[in-house]
């Protein structure tokens, strides 16, 4: 038990130097002003900490024919490297040397996480590359324009040259797109451009054809869109200010592309689409005019991955969640390696209500702030996490035994997983909370799928435990698990799945997140008593006089 602890200390300290290692390197990328020398050698200085080795550990960067390295570098046989591509073109390699012989572990003396993680800093340096090369041609062109200020009736065109040079296939996407628009704007002069198009493909214009025939094939003639016509037409038509705005509009949103594909994508992990988020929060501005259904799209993906599918629940929430609010939530979010899981009901109906106040309280003249107390989330798969990590799968089958047997083995199973260990991605998260908290009590609340689901309340079904959160950071830690523990076990509870029985929600594959809030009250003597405390309903089912309507 003590070697088994030591290595999962030993595993865990890995794991934060590489975060460390990323996190740094995060840093010194984002700043796209800073000299290429500093940036190659702060990636340089900050590669040795994240690797097991540090000591013995050295790095080098080969980037367009010029190599970046420390003063005592030195070749060897025990290396890893990763390929630096921008816009799929090699143009360097980042290299990690060991200057001796050292114990093997996995790739020869490197961990397979050091592996992935000199890949994952090869593939941040192309990104930065590309975004660092394409803002200084930018930057370029804005300091010609400032120099011949009498051409400024056309700003757009030079930015467009910039892309046309160093992104066709971009060009070829924005002129698509700006064609597109005065065909829909009813340009004729663009409707008789498509026409022609499709004349020089099939040799005369395409002949209508009955519905139930498949339509001609028509070019999309990529020489015609890298051409100068497409925005010399728009010019013809289009204020300058109008082709500028809709231009930048939907280069914003061709960077954006990445964080739906993501989204979109039923393999990605809650840690890749955090990634892909935060990359979006630094690639595309806070004020950046995207089209209303980039936002819908990217909207609705992100509810449907954090919060819930149900779609009466998309229709409202889409109205008052928005981007930023998810990068917000991001940060106290806490999931288990390779996670897949969501809030789960109850934190769900906050994460929305909160927003909708917040709305609503901006829509008034003096508004009152609204505020939330602190809170942290723990994934819904965290419970399938723990039980994997427990080896406790044969649990599940729990909830079809008779109603009285469960009673019976309840409180056993609620002492078995008190006794059981998390993962150390949730101990690590978890500890991370208490910190952000201090010594304030806390109330850790159950937060299901099914719970405070349209038709499916489970309203005092599962636990939700009071801690005074007193004493050291480690007992404070331990009683916090303790709690979690309890409330997973509460899945299992004769109560809950009874509930379940009754409507029908007993083949449902339940998951548990887990919501930790701190107590909004103050202390009065030895208590912490909190100002008020209720519920409420959107409906009034106890009316002691007829005066009172149901609706109020």
């Amino acid at each position: 038990m003590v070697v088994d602890d030591e290595k999962e200390i030993h595993a865990l300290k890995e794991r934060a130097k590489e975060l460390a290692c990323l996190y740094a390197i995060e840093e010194l990328l984002r700043d796209p002003e800073r000299p290429l020398d500093e940036v190659f050698r702060g990636v340089l200085a900050a590669i040795p900490p994240g690797w097991q080795y540090p000591d013995a550990c050295r790095a080098k960067i080969v980037y367009e024919g010029r190599t970046w390295q420390p003063a005592d570098f030195v070749e060897t046989r025990w290396v890893q490297s990763a390929p630096i591509f921008v816009q799929q073109r090699l143009v360097g390699r980042i290299c990690v040397h060991y200057v001796r012989e050292l114990p093997s572990s996995g790739d020869g003396p490197f961990l397979l996480e050091e592996v992935r993680l000199v890949g994952t800093i090869a593939e941040r340096l192309g990104h930065y590359l590309r975004q660092r090369k394409l803002e200084r041609l930018i930057g370029e062109h804005e300091r010609d324009e400032q120099r011949q200020a009498e051409r400024r009736d056309a700003e757009w065109r030079g930015g467009l040259a910039l892309v046309r040079r160093t992104d066709q296939n971009l060009y070829v996407r924005l002129a698509r797109k700006m064609l597109n628009h005065l065909c829909w704007s009813g340009v004729a002069e663009a409707q008789r451009v498509v026409e022609r198009i499709g004349q020089d493909a099939n040799g005369d214009a395409p002949a209508d054809a009955a519905d139930n025939f498949p339509q001609q094939k028509r070019s999309l003639s990529r020489e015609f869109y890298l051409s100068d016509e497409p925005f010399e037409l728009a010019a013809r038509h289009l204020s300058d200010e109008e082709i500028l705005e809709r231009v930048q509009r939907w280069m914003f949103e061709d960077r954006s592309k990445f964080l739906v594909k993501v989204l979109e994508s039923q393999q990605s992990s809650l840690s890749e689409i955090a990634d892909a988020v935060r990359r979006y929060q630094q690639l595309v501005p806070a004020d950046a005019a995207l089209s209303r259904a980039t936002l819908e799209a990217m909207k609705v993906s992100l509810i449907s991955r954090f919060l819930t599918d149900q779609l009466d629940f998309i229709k409202v929430a889409k109205e008052y969640i928005d981007v930023a609010a998810f990068m917000q939530l991001l940060d106290r979010l806490i999931f288990p390696a390779g996670s897949h899981g969501k809030l789960g009901g109850k934190s769900a109906g906050l994460f929305l209500a909160t927003q909708i106040l917040r709305r609503a309280a901006e829509a008034l003249p003096g508004g009152p702030p609204i505020r939330v107390p602190r809170s942290w989330y723990v994934a819904s798969d965290g419970l399938l996490s723990f039980m994997e990590y427990n080896d406790l799968g044969d649990v599940i089958q729990h909830k079809y035994k008779e109603i009285d047997q469960i009673r019976l083995e309840y409180p056993h199973l609620v002492q078995l997983y008190k006794h059981a260990r998390f993962p150390p991605e949730i101990v690590k998260g978890l500890s991370m909370a208490l910190d952000d908290f201090g010594e304030r009590p806390l109330i850790v609340r159950s937060s299901s799928l099914l719970e405070d689901r349209l038709g499916t309340a489970f309203s005092g079904k599962y636990k939700s435990l009071f801690l005074a959160n007193q004493g050291t950071k480690e007992k404070r830690l331990e009683a916090l698990m303790d709690a979690i523990a309890e409330i997973y076990a509460s899945v299992f509870g004769p109560d809950p799945i009874e509930y379940r029985r009754e409507r029908g929600l007993l083949d449902f594959k339940e998951e548990m997140g887990v919501l930790i809030q701190e107590v909004v009250g103050s202390r009065c003597g030895r208590f912490f008593l909190p100002a008020f405390s209720g519920v409420a309903f959107s409906h009034n089912e106890f009316r002691w006089s007829p005066r009172i309507r149901r609706e109020d």
